[in-house]
């Protein structure tokens, strides 16, 4: 144990936002940049190394938290970074990205604030990449077995990392211009510098793993031809295919999926462009979506300059605190203030948007809302609550509904679907098709981060096991594990 009166005399104490006037001006992150190392030693101390660690419930990874708290505490970082790496490939995105079910279940989170788990983890491994903790890790022989991996999103990168690492030749499919799938174009910049995979993927690189950017599957390359090219195939191309809102309007410029927008965004930063095509400078702004995703979009446009901000939720404003019938340690529903929200605009909640109107040249100029709220568990309008709100950019982020059946990757596959729209599988992550694997959002729907790697590495066992007849990878779950809620 760590610190044995840690949790009593030491309080929660998380990273530091550099002030809104200034991170709203630039596209890095909002964290002050070494503001955790001072701090992470005593909070990591606030761990009180459960006999039953909860935590490990609530991350599907099985990340070892205890132990690398242990270390965290003693400032043994190389330890602590073994202990991370242990089971997570990329603990500076889940660092950085994972909403922290950890956290939900961590023992002290009953009656106390509890452990600063994600901080935690985002010091191990930023002062392993610091001190050169994390080298390349090439396999000591090859098994002369070739893979291709279809998407380089967490899953697809986890997989191929786990693949390579096996022995096994992995070439990685992406259609993107770069590497990185949603991790590259649907973070902001401002939640996770891209410098963060582009030092990973030069690590996988290294151990050997190959990258096709550029390349589309289904499209670009038949995708029976690349099964009979590889010995096996790993399909992570994510449950991209995003929810539309289908009311009068919705043809009119301006409105656009979430996805159509911020990747623009990131390619500014990279250097792709002078400005986004489609910008927020000078506009009033509606996100239509109040999960994550709308919170991006929300941060983005306030970097671009809109005039106002306003994110609408068709659900009632969540709880500040654990509601009774989400019991620890279940992931509870809470009012969240991401640094997006800290930087301004208006939230609003129980509405539901019924047309939008455009002027003479067919740009959209408003949105009408009405009120919502539930009754008999049907989600009813309220007459008399309608209003007109202006929007001059719309963007939708309102989750996704299955993988892409449009490009002909599931058709010249032949694989079959579930009820859901996610590519079918068994105990395995084997689809119908001799060879062939999902993992990710694509089998398991839209997910989170740590469920992608998690997917990724158990895919990998899956697919070493039937290349060679059996495998020493670890599986850290199966296909219908689900998160832990209620």
């Amino acid at each position: 144990m760590a610190d044995p009166k840690g949790f009593l005399t030491t309080g929660r104490e998380v990273a530091r936002t550099r002030p809104v006037g200034e991170r709203v001006r630039d596209w890095n992150e909002v964290y002050v940049p070494g503001s955790l190392l001072p701090i992470i030693s005593k909070q990591a101390g606030r761990c009180m190394d459960c006999g039953i660690p909860f935590c490990h419930n609530g991350c599907p990874l099985g990340n070892l938290i205890p132990e690398w708290n242990d270390y965290a505490y003693r400032e043994d970082w190389g330890a602590a970074s073994e202990r991370l790496h242990a089971t997570n490939n990329f603990p500076e995105f889940t660092g950085r990205l994972c909403p922290a079910p950890c956290e939900a279940a961590c023992v002290l989170g009953i009656n106390q604030p509890a452990v600063t788990i994600k901080n935690v983890e985002v010091s191990i491994i930023d002062k392993a990449w610091d001190t050169g903790d994390v080298r390349p890790q090439p396999p000591e022989r090859l098994s002369g077995k070739t893979v291709a991996v279809i998407g380089s999103g967490p899953a697809g990168l986890a997989a191929a990392q786990q693949l390579t690492r096996a022995g096994h030749t992995v070439a990685v499919y992406e259609r993107a211009d770069r590497v990185g799938g949603l991790l590259r174009y649907g973070i902001p910049e401002f939640k996770m510098e891209k410098r963060h995979i582009n030092r990973r993927i030069e690590q996988m690189r290294a151990e050997g793993t190959k990258f096709r950017t550029g390349v589309e599957v289904g499209r670009d390359i038949d995708a029976a031809k690349l099964r009979r090219r590889y010995d096996a195939v790993v399909i992570a191309a994510g449950a991209t295919t995003a929810r539309d809102l289908p009311v009068p309007g919705r043809e009119l410029n301006g409105i656009h999926q979430a996805m159509e927008y911020l990747p623009l965004s990131n390619k500014v930063v990279e250097g792709d462009f002078v400005s986004p095509p489609i910008t927020a400078e000078g506009k009033h702004v509606v996100v239509i979506g109040g999960g994550d995703t709308g919170a991006d979009c929300v941060g983005t446009a306030h970097r671009q300059g809109a005039a106002s901000v306003t994110q609408l939720e068709i659900m009632p404003r969540p709880s500040d605190d654990r509601p009774g019938h989400q019991p620890w340690p279940t992931f509870p529903m809470l009012y969240k203030v991401t640094s997006a929200h800290e930087e301004g605009g208006e939230r609003v909640y129980s509405v539901s948007t019924t047309h939008f109107e455009g002027d003479e040249d067919g740009n959209v100029q408003s949105l009408h809302l009405i009120e919502v709220e539930f009754v008999d568990g049907k989600l009813t309008q309220k007459p008399g609550t309608e209003r007109v709100i202006p929007a001059q950019l719309v963007t939708l982020a309102m989750g996704f509904t299955g993988t892409d059946v449009q490009n002909g990757l599931v058709s010249q596959f032949g694989l079959e679907l579930d009820e859901r729209g996610n590519v079918a599988r068994d105990a395995d992550f084997a689809t119908n098709v001799d060879g062939v694997f999902v993992a990710g959002d694509a089998g398991r729907g839209q997910s989170l981060i740590v469920w992608a790697i998690a997917e990724g590495r158990s895919a990998a066992r899956g697919v070493d096991r039937f290349l060679t007849g059996a495998s020493e990878l670890p599986a850290p779950i199966r296909p219908t594990d689900r998160a832990l809620t209620v």
